[in-house]
């Protein structure tokens, strides 16, 4: 019996699999939260976090709730001229698992742009020419 050389697929098990895409951070309105704080290392304002995600109380506040469970944001609440402030920054956890998630993210993009670069371009098709039979 001869042995069979193994298949390309069998080779790449898992390849495409992405372990490194936590749910937790793959959703929107978390992901543009967590890019928020990375880019503001000493932590953003409750107020101005919800300006620069475009969401409400509410919602800023349940997803907020989600990445403190995970341990990847912390929460400061206090007062500044007897009113209410709430700081959020990323948590040390925090800041190294959103870069690792990145990292992840970037190899998705890269795998995704050599499956497009390896692909012949699609012919242009000019009006009139889309699929119509033409009449003999």
């Amino acid at each position: 019996m001869t042995k069979r050389k193994p298949s390309r697929v069998t080779e790449e098990s898992g390849r495409f699999a992405y372990e490194g895409l936590d749910r937790v951070l793959h959703e929107k309105a978390r992901l543009g939260i967590l890019t928020s704080l990375a880019s503001h290392p000493d932590g953003v304002l409750f107020t101005d976090l919800k300006h620069l995600c475009a969401l409400s109380d509410g919602n800023l506040s349940r997803h907020i709730k989600t990445l403190q469970d995970a341990r990847l944001v912390q929460v400061w609440k206090g007062y500044q001229n007897n009113r209410p402030q709430t700081l959020v920054r990323l948590s040390p956890t925090g800041r190294e698992r959103f870069f690792e998630y990145l990292d992840e993210l970037q190899r998705v993009v890269l795998d995704a742009q050599a499956v497009r670069e390896s692909q012949p371009k699609p012919k242009m098709i000019r009006d009139g020419d889309a699929g119509e039979p033409n009449p003999a």
